[in-house]
């Protein structure tokens, strides 16, 4: 939902799909627990055009702990946060279904997590259902949420570079294991369009193998990628 609706998709446009897919990615995407699809994809846009320099939402250059988790936690008056989605944004406003999970992203997570609980009540009485709201929505937030934060914070302060961009990311390979090739950071900065961000052969991107697989079914077609000038500048600086 992240990785791959939120970022790779309805982000950076990187490759393409039918409304009822991309619709469907953003609705996983929100029950990630990152907002709706128009605050994350503006947040996300911003970052990229003041990467690391006044008006990054999230630079370690205001504090590792900042870019991490304390962002998260600022908050902007209702117009300034409409204008700031109005500007970034204005293509996931323009589409009905996923400019209406601005306001439903809130209640999808409720509804999720009473399903949730409401399949383990079925399957094992309270303790179960119990289990599965633990497991299944707070224990997985937090994972989710943290695994993303890192890519924030420490694939803009450890790991190396293939490419001489105008922030700080890095390449981190723990972070992209986590984030299923997220943490190819600084590849990304090289090129946000592209559908994969690992570019060496050994730069493990699961959205990728699987976005590739998709392509297969049909249900996703043009994946974008660098041209072959990128991937021999990136191979020739490792």
């Amino acid at each position: 939902g992240i990785c791959l609706g939120y970022h790779r998709l309805l982000t950076h446009g990187s490759f393409k799909t039918y409304a009822p897919v991309r619709w469907l990615l953003g609705a996983v995407g929100c029950l990630g627990g990152e907002g709706s699809p128009a605050d994350w994809v503006a947040n996300h846009r911003k970052h990229h055009a003041h990467s690391d320099e006044d008006g990054d939402p999230h630079s370690p250059n205001d504090g590792a702990w900042w870019s991490h988790i304390f962002w998260i936690a600022w908050t902007t008056p209702g117009p300034v946060r409409t204008q700031h989605i109005q500007r970034w944004a204005r293509d996931i406003l323009n589409d009905r279904v996923l400019a209406s999970l601005v306001y439903g992203f809130l209640p999808l997570n409720f509804i999720f997590s009473v399903m949730l609980f409401g399949i383990g009540y079925w399957l094992g009485g309270t303790a179960m259902a119990t289990s599965f709201l633990v497991w299944g929505v707070f224990v997985r937030l937090a994972f989710v949420m943290h695994s993303t934060w890192l890519v924030n914070s420490a694939s803009h302060m450890w790991g190396y570079r293939n490419y001489v961009t105008k922030d700080n990311s890095r390449n981190l390979w723990w972070v992209a294991l986590l984030t299923y090739g997220e943490g190819w950071h600084n590849n990304h900065h090289r090129y946000p369009g592209s559908e994969r961000n690992g570019f060496l052969w050994w730069e493990i991107d699961v959205t990728h193998y699987f976005l590739t697989a998709l392509s297969w079914t049909g249900l996703i077609w043009d994946l974008r990628r660098p041209p072959a000038h990128v991937y021999e500048e990136g191979a020739s600086s490792s």
